[in-house]
């Protein structure tokens, strides 16, 4: 009998393509209950907060998603670096080059820690920013 368990390889594809299709259940199945974000050593966020901010993110950036991933398995998560695109409203482009750090327990991602450059994101926290 095959053992269905995804190495750390596959957990991170399986997370980004939740994130960009804004799949919270798969989201959820992919990451322990207690997992937290941070990102650019800001303040931790939660699942839920993570999740939040997700569904915030695709209602400002039409087009969401990631692209160019390189990605290697450490001994306790996965390292990947991406691009992150889509179109801001008025037609701008995102273009955001990022490096993500997870540690995985037992089949599931405890913590992140990602680093973008925050010059380039600007325009998408001006984006989220803005009253709906």
């Amino acid at each position: 009998m095959k053992d269905n368990t995804m190495d750390n390889a596959e957990i991170a594809k399986a997370l980004f393509a939740a994130l960009a299709g804004n799949d919270a259940a798969a989201v959820r199945r992919l990451c322990a209950p207690e997992m937290h974000v941070v990102q650019n050593g800001a303040a931790p966020m939660s699942l839920e907060m993570l999740l939040k901010f997700n569904v915030a993110v695709h209602k400002v950036v039409a087009g969401f998603g990631y692209s160019d991933a390189v990605r290697s398995v450490t001994a306790t998560g996965f390292v990947e670096e991406h691009a992150v695109s889509g179109t801001l409203a008025g037609g701008a482009a995102l273009h955001l080059l990022v490096c993500v750090v997870a540690e995985v327990e037992g089949g599931r991602i405890t913590r992140v820690r990602e680093y973008f450059d925050s010059a380039s994101a600007a325009p998408l926290v001006a984006a989220l920013s803005r009253p709906t």
